[in-house]
């Protein structure tokens, strides 16, 4: 049995959305006008009390704070010590308007500010804002945000350990401007962090948490040597405070050995997905300090096998032991109780609030209290949950490399298409979906709720779509959409036409800001019941003369924004979504559809964070099951697929070798550095970069998206550019949706003007 002491469970982090998505729409009126700036704190307020009562009533011991954010950590993380650019700093806009200023753009009286860029967190759907530091910025700390919810807690009877995003993760996360490096900005965060510890000191934290997920990446000797030094100098401001060095999404066998001879009191490790984590420890582990062990998974939702966890634990050659979960509960809902699923399903399931359980639960366990609660969870695991799809499974083991082949070649593929569709140069399009009104969403509620039949609620999409083919006519879109109006989240609409999904009722988790989705989840073999968007897409076609996109979502994506299965691997599933996809494909193909896009917004996601396991661990087969969804198509169909919000350019490759015929990617908020990269490893598969982004509010100019252009013509040969926004339209407004399309259309006439004229930039 492990020494106890003071505290003996924890977490990383807490959901902070709300049970109902208090926060995001409180927010949102807060965007539009309709609340004040006190108004919406209040329901800061009210949701940081309420969380942190929840962990005080769940014997959770050790309560994080700071772990809340209005939009995103790392952005709270930049603000709190004022690394913000001068034009915003200098602006007369509030604090918290220059807050969201950096989170989604501003146009006013104070300026137009464009939002930070945005990409994924690590291997999570979680979407942060990348710091922008130029030489114009320095850190300093002044209080704020940190201080005032520890002692907001502190006022509850509640003494928290505050939790900030460390020095190391936030550089390594960061853009630097020309002729500016992580460097420069060492002495000034030493400062700062300094500062921030003791202030917390001041105020009475005995427990300081410094997250730095980063440190599970490949690392380099000299940013092994960075941390090192860094770490040595601050941990000597730290006094009486004691400090967490906590991390995440993988083990930190890089740095292992040098952390554990600094004056870190305590060490966040990850034994769910830290494949060397368990070695490590037994190599060795100081008894003076302590061992926060994340054991419960806080990016899934399946029950804790308390006796492999158990095992676990009394493997260790460990005496201070925390148990905790494996990172941030964030990545997960907020509590299984508020579903409709029956118990002998819903017992398989522990969200946020579940997980507090396990973990008091297993700390019992530990101390040999309450024996039965072992016996419960270990009839849990005994019996089989699902019954296998035994068709399906021979399907998957015949499949032969021909399979995975698309014949003729890419080139070939090109000129049947160019004769086929007949398309201008740089043809336009949009990724697919347009704005989700409040009239869309009520007719999708009234149609759940019976209160409109399914002939009302068919007439009603039809009038949408008709309104949105005749719009991108009238605009002079080349290559149109359907709207996407029949759809909610684009992986729960495809979830719920396949066999072997359930689907939540409140399963709501952050995306990023105020976005928020319900990952469907993953319960037993998958296959496709019936055609899932060939209804809506050829009555689209059916309308126009110009080619019609069929839009559907990728099978590694389908995985990737869903909580899959932990009983079989992830390549098995993603292939059977694959087959169900590839089904959907061919229907599309023999109803006229002879555009047909294939998502793979979440293609990296699941990335191993170390490069060495690139490719055994995920691409050799991701890559193929996305070219199976294909594969049988004729040579004048044209594949075309997406991704966003990622870095792609040290995957390119792996993604030309998807074999699709367009891609389109976010680029316009990267400064369009893939470009570079495109060129340098010669991509051949046609690419429309999104030329403005659609992740903010604001509209962008005409001469804005023709700079855009020129900078893509510098770099990518004109016949092989598609011009789109950077992503799907959904959560936009209709107002600032239509007004960026028509400016993107009018200087994509205009930019080809200029090459029609000879004033070719390329």
């Amino acid at each position: 049995m492990k020494e106890l002491f003071n505290m003996t469970t924890t977490i990383v982090g807490f959901p902070r959305i709300g049970a109902q998505r208090e926060l995001k729409f409180a927010t949102e009126k807060y965007f539009r006008n309709q609340i004040t700036a006190k108004d919406l704190r209040k329901v800061g307020k009210e949701l940081r009390k309420r969380h942190w009562l929840e962990l005080q009533h769940a014997g959770i011991e050790q309560i994080p704070s700071n772990d809340f954010s209005f939009y995103d950590n790392l952005l709270d993380t930049t603000f709190l010590f004022n690394a913000i650019p001068v034009e915003i700093k200098n602006s007369s806009l509030s604090n918290l308007d220059k807050y969201f200023a950096l989170a989604r753009g501003y146009q006013g009286e104070e300026g137009d500010f464009k939002a930070w860029p945005m990409k994924k967190w690590f291997n999570t759907n979680y979407h942060y804002l990348v710091p922008q530091l130029t030489n114009d910025n320095s850190f300093q700390y002044h209080g704020g945000k940190i201080i005032n919810e520890f002692l907001e807690a502190k006022e509850l009877g509640i003494i928290t350990r505050p939790t900030i995003i460390g020095p190391f993760t936030l550089l390594k996360l960061s853009e630097f401007g020309i002729g500016v490096t992580a460097e420069d900005f060492t002495q000034n965060l030493l400062t700062a962090y300094g500062d921030l510890i003791a202030d917390l000191s001041a105020n009475g934290a005995k427990w300081i948490q410094i997250d730095e997920p980063s440190l599970v990446y490949d690392l380099t000797s000299s940013e092994i040597q960075w941390v090192y030094d860094f770490y040595q100098r601050l941990l000597t401001k730290k006094d009486k405070t004691k400090i967490l060095l906590q991390t995440y999404f993988g083990d930190i066998r890089d740095i292992y050995h040098q952390l554990l001879t600094l004056d870190f009191d305590g060490i966040g490790l990850d034994f769910i997905e830290g494949k060397e984590t368990k070695k490590l420890v037994e190599s060795g582990f100081p008894e003076d300090k302590v061992l926060f062990a994340g054991i419960v998974n806080g990016k899934n939702i399946w029950r804790n096998n308390y006796q492999t966890t158990l095992n676990l634990l009394d493997s260790l050659p460990i005496k201070k032991v925390i148990l905790s979960t494996s990172c941030s509960l964030l990545h997960v809902p907020y509590t299984v109780s508020a579903e409709p699923f029956a118990p002998n399903i819903k017992k398989h399931f522990a969200f946020a609030s579940e997980k507090l359980t396990e973990l008091k639960e297993l700390d019992l366990l530990q101390q040999n209290q309450q024996l039965g609660l072992l016996q419960t969870n270990q009839k849990l695991f005994a019996a089989s949950r699902v019954e296998e799809n035994l068709e399906l499974h021979q399907q998957i083991e015949k499949l032969t490399e021909t399979d995975f082949i698309r014949k003729p070649d890419f080139e070939e593929r090109r000129l049947k298409q160019e004769d086929a569709l007949h398309l201008p140069l740089l043809p336009t399009t949009t990724i697919g979906s347009f704005p989700q009104t409040r009239e869309v969403k009520h007719a999708r509620v009234a149609l759940r709720k019976d209160e409109l039949s399914q002939a009302e609620y068919d007439k009603f999409i039809k009038q949408h779509i008709q309104e949105c083919i005749k719009w991108q006519e009238d605009v002079g879109f080349d290559v149109l959409v359907h709207g996407e109006f029949e759809r909610n989240d684009m992986v729960e609409y495809f979830g719920q036409r396949l066999s072997g999904y359930l689907f939540t009722k409140n399963g709501w988790v952050q995306s990023y800001g105020t976005r928020a989705v319900k990952p469907p989840i993953i319960w037993g073999d998958v296959s496709r019941k019936e055609p899932i968007t060939v209804k809506w897409s050829a009555y689209a076609q059916s309308l126009t003369n110009k080619p019609v996109k069929g839009m559907l979502t990728g099978p590694v994506t389908i995985l990737n924004w869903s909580f899959p299965r932990e009983d079989i691997s992830l390549e098995e599933s993603t292939l059977q979504i694959a087959l169900a996809i590839q089904a959907e494909v061919l229907d599309l193909e023999k109803n006229g559809i002879n555009i047909i896009q294939i998502d793979e917004a979440a293609l990296r996601e699941k990335l191993p964070l170390r490069k060495s396991d690139w490719n055994s661990e995920y691409l050799d087969w991701a890559i193929p099951a996305f070219r199976l969804v294909h594969s049988k198509v004729k040579a004048t169909t044209q594949i075309h697929t997406h991704m966003c919000y990622s870095e792609f350019g040290d995957i390119i490759q792996a993604i030309d070798q998807m074999d699709a015929d367009v891609i389109s990617f976010e680029a316009s908020r990267s400064n369009l550095e893939i470009l570079q990269q495109l060129q340098d490893k010669h991509f051949k598969t046609l690419v429309g970069p999104g030329v403005y982004d659609i992740h903010s509010p604001r509209i962008p100019t005409k001469t804005e998206i023709i700079n855009e252009l020129h900078q893509i013509l510098a770099k990518v040969p004109q016949q092989n550019i598609w011009v789109n926004p950077d992503c799907g339209l959904k959560t936009r407004g209709e107002r600032e949706a239509k007004a960026s399309l028509v400016n993107l259309t009018e200087a994509t006439r205009i930019i080809r003007r200029e090459l029609t004229d000879g004033q070719d930039t390329n």
